[in-house]
């Protein structure tokens, strides 16, 4: 496979420059002729050793803007009465981002060959999620591809802000716990070992807790790198836990019980539930898919085996609501909307309003997220930082006392 430049002119006489991959020449002019461009010229394109890319450990990861921008296009050239491939081409060539313009290269090469659009995507998933692929098949099926890519970002948009806006609620939280850590850091290695010093040398009985800090200085000064492997070794066992379904599932069932947290986590998964389950159905796909797509879609695994008992109950009988309420994970609220949804006809509508709702309370509490915590941080720093001195410079203190 080689790769080419060239000018070619579009319908309206407009140059176009871009490069095209293809095994021959003539294979090139006959692609650049498919997609209604007249080729002016097509030359190879020679790689030197030093112009060679260097691929870099996430170099190629696709940022949610870049997909949302990307849906928005699409939409609007397919809306437009663009032909598919000249607006994968088009946008592939506009985009910024090197891992989706590799992925969209090899998906417009994909789509020429024949394959549908939904499984050229389904061959990127670290581009498209499951989520995003069976909603363009299903928009495929019911040719209303241009809506649901335009629902489609509007659902990646909203899920990439959610994310953002918990991940810089967590940045203030991170930074002080990190400045407790360096302080306490430097009380026990720096300050305690020169009092213990003088501690030593007054002789006499030292409160159990000045012994306890004074051992504790002792064994990180000294056998600092015990504590480092030890850490090391807690990070492995954790990632080991959490890589099998029974150890994730108990962490995330006791993330959902962290006071604050627990709360932030389930809020976030119900809007996603509720925004992702609405827009499969719009999108014409079977409830019973829409669920199990929409499972796949969440963080919570706990969340997760609720849905998956939930479609159980659907396929013996059960209606949607009926369903969800015996799986016992959502709250209340989601219930009996869906429950209204399914009375009145109206159950992607509800679910879309029931998005919104969980979604401002998200924003709430992430922007509130800092005032909250802060004074608990405050607090903590303050009381492990405060035992630390006077459990030194009590007995200096005394003993100076006694001079």
């Amino acid at each position: 496979m080689a790769e080419f430049q060239y000018l070619a002119k579009d319908d309206k006489g407009l140059i176009q420059k871009g490069s095209i991959e293809a095994e021959s020449r003539d294979i090139a002019v006959q692609t650049l002729i498919k997609r209604g461009l007249t080729p002016q010229t097509v030359q190879t394109i020679k790689k030197s050793k030093k112009s060679m890319d260097i691929n870099l450990p996430g170099g190629d990861r696709v940022k949610p803007k870049s997909i949302v921008v990307f849906t928005r296009q699409f939409s609007t050239m397919i809306s437009a009465g663009v032909p598919m491939l000249r607006a994968l081409t088009t946008l592939e060539e506009q985009t910024d981002s090197k891992g989706l313009k590799k992925a969209l290269k090899k998906i417009t090469s994909d789509v020429e060959a024949g394959t549908s659009l939904s499984d050229a995507l389904e061959k990127h998933p670290k581009v498209f999620s499951n989520v995003y692929v069976n909603m363009v098949r299903a928009g495929e099926t019911g040719g209303i591809l241009d809506q649901i890519m335009m629902r489609l970002a509007n659902q990646v948009e909203k899920d990439s802000e959610i994310r953002g806006k918990f991940k810089s609620a967590m940045i203030y939280p991170l930074v002080v716990s990190l400045v407790a850590i360096g302080a306490v850091g430097f009380l026990m290695v720096g300050v305690v070992p020169k009092l213990a010093s003088i501690l030593e040398g007054a002789g006499g009985q030292l409160p159990i807790q000045t012994k306890i800090i004074l051992a504790m200085s002792k064994f990180i000064s000294h056998q600092w790198y015990i504590i480092l492997i030890a850490t090391f070794m807690a990070i492995f066992a954790f990632k080991k836990f959490t890589s099998k379904p029974a150890g994730k599932y108990k962490f995330d069932k006791f993330m959902l019980k962290i006071p604050i947290f627990g709360n932030i986590i389930m809020k976030v998964n119900v809007a996603r539930f509720a925004r992702t389950f609405s827009s499969l159905l719009s999108a014409g796909v079977t409830v019973i898919d829409a669920l199990d797509v929409t499972s796949k879609a969440l963080t919570n695994t706990v969340v997760q085996k609720g849905l998956g008992d939930s479609i159980k109950s659907i396929k013996d009988g059960s209606n949607i609501s009926d369903a969800l309420a015996k799986s016992k994970v959502l709250p209340a609220i989601i219930i009996q909307m869906t429950a209204v949804g399914e009375e009145t006809g109206k159950l992607g509508e509800v679910l879309d309003k029931v998005a919104e709702f969980y979604e401002e309370e998200v924003n709430q509490i992430t922007n509130s997220l800092a005032s909250i915590i802060e004074p608990i941080l405050i607090v903590g720093l303050g009381g492990i930082v405060g035992f630390i001195v006077l459990s030194v410079l009590g007995p200096i203190l005394s003993i100076q006392g006694t001079v």
